[in-house]
């Protein structure tokens, strides 16, 4: 696994000294009214104070600061775990483990070509419903529900895996009726090839991260501690290799893993979480990614692995 993370942060202030101006009159003259660009309306006196002009470049800001709130507020979207048939405070439903699940106001990659913009359902951990946003009352009953406008539903799916499959399979993970519901909901745009090829999600980016309709994450951190299930250790734990790439993946039976590349140990650590066939990564470094096994074989980011005997 690789990341590149970018972020830079300036920032600049001044501010002139403050200059005291009077004027008399024998009687204060009425408020004129100053309309300003993209602003509320100000009233101002034509009778200057003693305060100095940086004191009062604060109301200026004022509706910049609102605009960008509000710009926040929408490309954020809105999340919470209420039923479908009414409404509770955020997060009151908890989001962990099984149940019905709606994801209302996204764009659903059903493929990661094609795109709808709508609801996805999951019940039973299948898909339901892919389409346009339906009323409450037709929602399954008692659904965790994910406001998610702005945000994409994206298929958990690797390249390599969908075609070591047979072609009749190939459509297996796609987001469509009948299928798992195993997807991620992240607030950040993903590309085709990224969903084909490399996904990886940044905490802060994350919503929900959903396997066979068991939600794994909620609000880009896990919902329960890392590891296997106890039926599914044998299967799990060991130490995976892709000798091509000179990789060895160590999957540890405390739910931590660590990564050997052209003989450095631990160039990437971090937790796994697997179910059926499916494990989720969550690097020390601070993101989340994804694999997937057929037949044995472990795709994950374009690494083929098979499990070293013993």
């Amino acid at each position: 696994m690789g990341l590149s993370v970018y972020g830079r942060a300036d920032a600049e202030a001044g501010c002139g000294a403050p200059r005291r101006t009077a004027a008399f009159s024998r009687a204060p003259p009425r408020p004129k009214v100053e309309r300003m660009s993209n602003a509320p309306t100000v009233l101002t006196s034509a009778v200057s104070t003693s305060a100095p002009k940086a004191g009062r470049r604060w109301w200026l800001l004022l509706p910049a600061a609102l605009a960008a709130g509000l710009v926040i507020h929408a490309v954020h979207p809105q999340v919470t775990g209420h039923p479908a048939a009414g409404t509770t405070a955020q997060g009151a439903q908890p989001m962990a483990g099984p149940g019905a699940l709606v994801v209302a106001g996204a764009t659903v990659h059903v493929t990661p070509s094609r795109t709808v913009r709508g609801e996805l359902w999951a019940e039973n951990g299948r898909i339901t419903h892919v389409g346009p946003r339906e009323e409450q009352s037709s929602r399954p009953a008692g659904a965790r529900v994910i406001e998610a406008d702005g945000a994409y539903v994206v298929p958990l799916l690797v390249d390599s895996a969908v075609r070591a499959q047979p072609a009749h399979q190939r459509g297996h993970y796609d987001l469509t009726v009948g299928n798992p519901a195993t997807f991620a909901v992240t607030r950040a745009r993903v590309s085709e090839s990224q969903i084909r090829q490399m996904l990886m999600i940044q905490p802060r980016d994350l919503l929900a991260i959903t396997t066979s309709g068991h939600v794994q994450a909620w609000q880009g951190q896990p919902t329960h501690p890392a590891g296997t299930l106890a039926g599914e250790r044998r299967t799990w734990h060991g130490v995976w290799v892709d000798d091509s790439h000179e990789l060895e993946q160590h999957l540890l039976p405390d739910g931590r893993y660590t990564e050997t590349r052209h003989g450095r140990t631990d160039a990437y650590t971090g937790r796994y979480w697997a179910r059926d066939d499916r494990v989720t990564y969550l690097d020390d470094t601070g993101f989340w990614a994804f694999g997937q096994m057929v037949d044995g074989v472990l795709h994950h980011s374009g690494f083929v692995m098979r499990k070293r005997p013993g």
